[in-house]
């Protein structure tokens, strides 16, 4: 069967070194696309096996390399990370059926195969589905679907710890002299920063008019990094929208159990809605969308900042006849400020249930009972004023 292979790889070689895809109707030229790509994927896939075989024999000793996967890199032109990687799903290919298969048939790439197996490995049952989707959809969405997967699989609070351990930032000069920078941050501080920073780019993109189509997208937002770190941008930091999906039940209770949901939209699993929230800014806007089945029971917000539905729902007063002072027997209609009950730095919401409007001296007390009952975490009360 080798030499069958081997007879048919050296016809294809040289059938494909004299193609002059000039010759060729466009029509025609969209077909051999299509099939010469299945037959790429079919050639590294059997490229892979053969490799990981040869590697399992010490072969590439014989040929003076003392790593298989620096022999396999130099034989295919590639990285040894792609090399190792090749040969990884040669292994982890043995024990995915359905992945090894589609793989032989040139259905799925390397890459591909690489998603569905350590998915698999992470979220055994995985596989089929995943295989589905790599055969209907392009490689983004394999790459997203197997990330949400594997992600759901870690336990919250180890995947927070790991990701605020893995955080940094690193800068060095490239060839030209250009400063490059690399960051890594943990989703509620991240996507933060980049919602500001792809809103304050299309800004700047926007203003740029017809000299925008001269520029790609990352110019403009080196421009607006540039913009945000040095104040000059008009993009506010109050504007940073987080939100929080989460059962009902799971919040209630403070932590999500099997087949209940605790996520960051765009950025995975979190331990505790309220201890992510409590490591946010003050201005930081954290909607968390709280869930029982399919029916959406609370939209409320972590910060201090009063979306405008919600001032306009607390200014009708608990009888609708507008706001009081909630202490009892004070009356005062004037002067009144917003007062979280449960405190932001303690992670209250601001949300309908948490705010009670109450005059300068009664907040003033009742921030002064939360102090001395070590909720504050040493900041300072909202005082944001609530209508006359």
């Amino acid at each position: 069967m080798a030499s069958g292979v081997l007879a048919a790889a050296l016809v294809l070689r040289e059938a494909l070194s004299g193609f002059d895809a000039s010759l060729v109707s466009g029509a025609d030229c969209a077909v051999l696309v299509e099939q010469l790509a299945r037959t790429r994927k079919a050639c590294a896939a059997a490229e892979a096996r053969a490799a990981a075989r040869a590697a399992a024999c010490q072969a590439h000793t014989e040929r003076g390399f003392r790593d298989a996967a620096d022999w396999l890199a130099r034989t295919s032109g590639s990285s040894k990370n792609e090399a190792q990687a090749a040969l990884a799903v040669a292994g982890a290919a043995d024990r995915c059926p359905a992945t090894a298969a589609a793989l032989a048939a040139g259905e799925l790439s390397l890459r591909q195969a690489e998603i569905i197996t350590s998915t698999e490995a992470a979220c055994p049952g995985s596989e089929s589905e995943l295989v589905a989707v790599a055969l209907r959809s392009d490689l983004a969405s394999l790459r997203h679907e197997g990330r949400r997967r594997r992600l759901a699989s870690r336990d919250p609070d180890d995947l927070h710890a790991r990701r605020h351990r893995a955080r940094s930032v690193r800068h060095w000069l490239d060839e030209l002299g250009m400063v490059r920078l690399e960051a890594s941050l943990a989703p509620e501080v991240g996507l933060p920063i980049v919602a500001r920073l792809d809103a304050e780019c299309d800004r700047i993109r926007r203003a740029a008019g017809p000299a925008r189509r001269e520029l790609p997208r990352s110019a403009f937002a080196a421009d607006a990094l540039v913009a945000l770190v040095s104040g000059a941008g008009a993009t506010p930091a109050g504007r940073v929208d987080l939100v929080i999906v989460c059962d009902l039940a799971a919040w209630r209770r403070g932590f999500a159990a099997d087949g209940e949901v605790c996520h960051l939209v765009g950025g995975g699993p979190v331990p505790v809605p309220v201890a992510v929230a409590r490591n946010l800014t003050a201005d930081a806007f954290v909607k968390a969308v709280i869930r029982h089945g399919r029916r959406i029971d609370t939209v409320a917000h972590f910060g201090r900042h009063l979306p405008a539905e919600l001032r306009t729902a607390l200014e009708l007063g608990p009888e609708l006849e507008g706001t009081v002072c909630v202490e009892r027997g004070c009356g005062r209609r004037h002067g009144l400020e917003w007062d979280h009950l449960d405190p932001v730095a303690n992670g209250g919401m601001t949300s309908f249930d948490n705010l009670v409007a109450r005059c300068w001296p009664h907040h003033r007390d009742k921030t002064e009972r939360d102090r001395a009952a070590g909720r504050l975490g040493g900041g300072a009360a909202s005082s944001e004023r609530a209508p006359p």
